[in-house]
């Protein structure tokens, strides 16, 4: 590192008389920290649900039965076909997304729960899921893996605007939002 040129004697006489009668400035600025909140603060039925949440488990060995001919796509018994369709016209437009690109099949896994659980909580309705085309492991495995959650309706392969068939648009079962009650 170059070292500063000093000032000469001249330059240092003329910044000492424009400084003749100042003073140095005190620092008086606190800085508060956010308080923490205690884990037993969290109401014990979210706690719960959360570790439900997060404990799906995504079988490898389940095959669900999904039409192999055309695009990605599932429904599940009970929900309309119609929902597939909006899924495939894409009038559903999802709120989040997730990225799997880069990830191991079990860090897939635990993001799709957690995606799940993400939406649920928030009531979302429709995420995107990008698994990419790579080796097609994640392309080839996420569809089974949301057939088994039981909070998944509907999946379909995305249009061009959210992935095309590197992506799924998933329709997700929400919870009708009551407001808490009054004690």
């Amino acid at each position: 590192m170059k070292k500063k040129p000093s000032l000469n004697e001249e330059d240092q006489a003329l910044f000492r008389e424009l400084m003749r009668g100042t003073r140095k400035i005190t620092h008086d600025t606190i800085v508060h920290r956010p308080a923490r909140k205690k884990a037993s603060e969290v109401p014990e039925k979210r706690l719960i649900q959360e570790q439900a949440d997060a404990s799906h488990y995504f079988s490898d060995e389940f095959q669900p039965l999904l039409n192999s001919d055309g695009p990605t796509r599932y429904v599940r018994d009970g929900v309309s076909h119609f929902e597939l369709k909006k899924l495939r016209r894409g009038d559903y437009s999802p709120e989040l997304f997730l990225d799997l690109h880069g990830l191991t099949q079990m860090q897939a896994k635990q993001e799709l729960g957690a995606l799940i659980a993400a939406c649920r909580r928030e009531h979302v309705y429709c995420a995107c899921v990008m698994h990419g085309h790579g080796k097609h492991i994640l392309k080839q495995q996420t569809p089974l893996w949301l057939a088994q959650h039981p909070h998944v309706m509907a999946f379909h392969q995305a249009p061009k605007e959210y992935g095309g068939d590197a992506a799924v648009l998933v329709l997700i079962e929400v919870e009708e939002w009551q407001p808490p009650e009054l004690p």
